[in-house]
């Protein structure tokens, strides 16, 4: 009897203890995380269009391709300084980065460009980083 009573004070009564506490979710108010990988295509005419790429990219579910053509044809030295911001970018998020002609790929972490190297060229053609002049 006195330790029913010792019971109760710390341990609360033995009818609290047999009723279970359930705590109910409502499953269909959840929004759905969506994890796609999105694959978009940007445009860059001014040096200030970056920061829409780079926003996407930092996300981590998008891997952008980047059209540059008017911008190259505008002004080249913000064209590499638009490049450089990205390449710095996506070097410290540990994405990758790849160019041809107009157009830049842009990947966040999870995903990396594979590179074929030509073995057609030369070494001092493979070291060279290439111009977007």
């Amino acid at each position: 009897m006195v330790f029913e009573k010792i019971k109760n004070v710390f341990g609360g009564s033995s009818k609290e203890s047999l009723e279970e506490e359930y705590v109910e979710l409502d499953l269909a108010s959840r929004v759905p995380q969506d994890n796609k990988v999105i694959v978009k295509l940007f445009m860059i005419k001014k040096y200030e269009d970056i920061a829409r790429i780079l926003n996407a990219i930092r996300e981590g579910y998008t891997i952008a391709i980047v059209d540059f053509k008017v911008l190259k044809q505008k002004d080249p030295i913000e064209l590499k300084r638009a490049v450089a911001k990205l390449k710095k970018t996506v070097d410290a998020i540990e994405g990758s980065i790849a160019g041809h002609d107009t157009f830049l790929v842009v990947t966040p972490s999870f995903a990396k460009i594979y590179k074929e190297i030509d073995e057609s060229t030369n070494v001092s053609e493979r070291t060279e980083e290439k111009s977007f002049e």
